[in-house]
């Protein structure tokens, strides 16, 4: 790869998150401070192959730090997982003078990268999701902001379940990951918790543990569920996968304590990014295109621990995600 580089290409893609217009302007002022012209992709990659993009200024990228959501809009692009859709996209890249692409979202996204690069078009992944589901980061951008709403809004239904002596079954987002359920649990004193990781059995995961803590003198409750849980459990006739409701209805019939479910949804994907969300996404921005200025493509920008470091694009999607097994440990040490 040519390390002069000339032109940055930059674009939002799959699932918005909190942060991602943190990173977009991380990327433009970095660049435009070392001589190098960016163009803002719209509308992920539907917007490389048709050409909706335009050469970003630093006033462009002003005052959209503080702001959630991505200014530059995003897209699913199910024709860029064909090779034809690809192709497409490496002309476009040609046509628009687009010497290399900073793609900000997740693993859908990255498998367009990979696919970009793979055919000569150097690419960087910057992690951007709530579910925090990439593998090959111990961090995404967007899942402290997630995190910040879904404990606002259990707190709130805390009042209301204890006024009431209730039980609140509150599905969260995550997909097939369940962190943002863990440690929500762990910030909101939760009895109890599902995520599509761990096998469960209702009885003794959340029953027995409530009839328990009922015993104790404890009158109120927060059940929390992933919205990826999906195995049914074999008390139930059939094979329809578990959600609040059902959980909520089978908890009442059990304690005969009063039951209501509350899915959270999308808002958890909105609101101002946190400060954390909007340091790491800098940080990340600079760092993808430092990467660029050396010569160095086809990775993905990653944090372990505290340093932002990098991986193979290859590599890192082979990558599986697990769960944190001893912080599952410390949540249902400390919920009873």
């Amino acid at each position: 790869m040519d390390h002069k580089i000339k032109t940055i290409g930059i674009l939002t893609s799959g699932g918005d998150a909190p942060g991602m217009n943190a990173a977009v302007r991380a990327v433009t002022r970095t660049a435009l401070f070392n001589g190098i012209n960016v163009k803002g992709i719209y509308k992920g990659f539907n917007g490389l192959m048709s050409g909706n993009m335009k050469n970003l200024t630093l006033r462009d990228v002003s005052g959209i730090l503080e702001r959630g959501g991505t200014c530059l809009y995003s897209a699913r692009c199910p024709e860029f997982n064909s090779d034809e859709g690809v192709e497409k996209g490496k002309l476009a890249c040609q046509k628009a003078g687009i010497d290399a692409l900073v793609v900000c979202g997740g693993d859908g996204s990255f498998r367009g990268a990979r696919d970009l690069s793979l055919k000569g078009v150097p690419c960087i992944g910057i992690p951007c999701t709530i579910d925090n589901d990439i593998a090959a980061t111990e961090y995404s951008i967007g899942y402290d902001t997630a995190i910040n709403t879904v404990v606002k809004n259990i707190d709130k239904l805390r009042d209301t379940s204890q006024s009431h002596d209730r039980c609140s079954v509150v599905e969260v987002m995550g997909r097939n990951c369940g962190d943002i359920a863990l440690r929500s649990a762990i910030c909101d004193g939760a009895v109890s918790f599902l995520v599509p990781e761990i096998e469960y059995d209702l009885e003794r995961d959340i029953i027995n543990k409530m009839r328990t803590t009922l015993g104790t003198g404890k009158s109120h409750f927060i059940v929390i569920v992933a919205e990826g849980v999906t195995q049914a459990d074999p008390k139930f006739e059939g094979d329809e996968p578990m959600d609040a409701a059902r959980i909520a209805a089978y908890i009442q019939e059990k304690t005969g304590v009063e039951a209501r479910a509350t899915v959270i949804g999308h808002v958890q994907r909105g609101g101002s990014p946190s400060a954390r969300d909007r340091v790491i996404a800098s940080e990340m921005g600079h760092y993808a295109v430092e990467l660029l200025m050396k010569g160095i493509g086809n990775r993905i920008v990653t944090r372990q621990g505290s340093t932002t470091t990098d991986v193979d694009i290859l590599e890192g999607l082979k990558m599986e995600k697990t769960i944190d097994i001893n912080l599952v440990r410390v949540a249902n040490e400390i919920s009873i």
